[in-house]
């Protein structure tokens, strides 16, 4: 049988910004929209890597934040970014999915979260990498992210380098941290996957969020696993395939350790 062909297009949020998205053709039953971390868009290999994963499993649609790719915007680093997820969540359930699914890594995981908990409109949320709270600098990589963003020099570099075009502005005011957006989800279905070896965040994030949110939720502490989208295996990627397609499976019990 012939493969369907991915078709990328533009869609616009409510606060006029272009965001361009590309559809994963699949079983209706469920879509899944995958965003990305930061820095990152649909394009890079890791990102593609776990979008054409998941469509294994169903539809995907996955995109560029603005800021980011081919978006236009500046990044916000996980404020207004829910509107780019909005806007393509809608364009999923456009396209005929029963089942709209969000999966975010790393700043993709705050954005997630915050949605479902600010706007709503999908069946269940899964963060993966994500920050339990703001302003995180305890690890390397952190430091190094907050100089990108924080110094002129730093957002040169992630212009010209990583093709990220960063809101030169501070949040004002603080958006809702990702832990407390957890408690706001539910009862849509929450599942919270963290490498136990994450150089970013370590594993007290993914905790953090776990207990803010209610039931139905789970968590997942990864053996092994480092960050985001290069840290996740095939196995993974079925794995949490699997649980969005039937999410209301979703035990009481506090962790799940695979």
């Amino acid at each position: 049988m012939t493969e369907l062909v991915a078709k990328a297009e533009t869609l616009v949020t409510e606060d006029a910004v272009p965001i361009e998205a590309v559809h994963l053709p699949g079983d209706r039953a469920i879509g899944l929209v995958v965003a990305h971390g930061f820095t990152l868009n649909w394009r890079r290999p890791h990102v593609w890597q776990v979008a054409r994963r998941l469509n294994l499993h169903g539809g995907v649609v996955a995109f560029d934040f603005r800021g980011h790719g081919r978006s236009g915007g500046s990044s916000t680093l996980g404020d207004k970014e829910i509107y780019d997820l909005d806007v393509v969540v809608r364009h999923a359930r456009e396209l005929g999915y029963e089942q709209v699914v969000t999966v975010g890594f790393s700043m993709g995981a705050s954005v997630v979260l915050r949605h479902a908990a600010l706007l709503g409109g999908v069946d269940a949320v899964v963060s993966v990498s994500g920050p339990g709270r703001w302003y995180y600098r305890g690890s390397p990589s952190m430091r190094r992210v907050h100089w990108a963003v924080e110094h002129p020099a730093g957002r040169v570099f992630a212009k010209l380098v990583m093709n990220t075009r960063i809101n030169q502005g501070r949040w004002d005011p603080v958006p809702l941290p990702p832990a407390e957006a957890a408690a706001r989800i539910a009862p849509t279905p929450l599942l919270i996957v963290h490498g136990d070896r994450d150089g970013y965040f370590p594993s007290d994030h993914a905790e953090q969020i776990f207990a803010g949110a209610h039931q139905p939720k789970e968590l997942w502490i990864e053996p092994g696993v480092a960050h985001a989208e290069s840290a996740m295996s095939p196995e993974l990627l079925d794995r949490i395939a699997k649980w969005a397609a039937a999410p209301m499976a979703v035990t009481a019990s506090p962790e799940v350790v695979a």
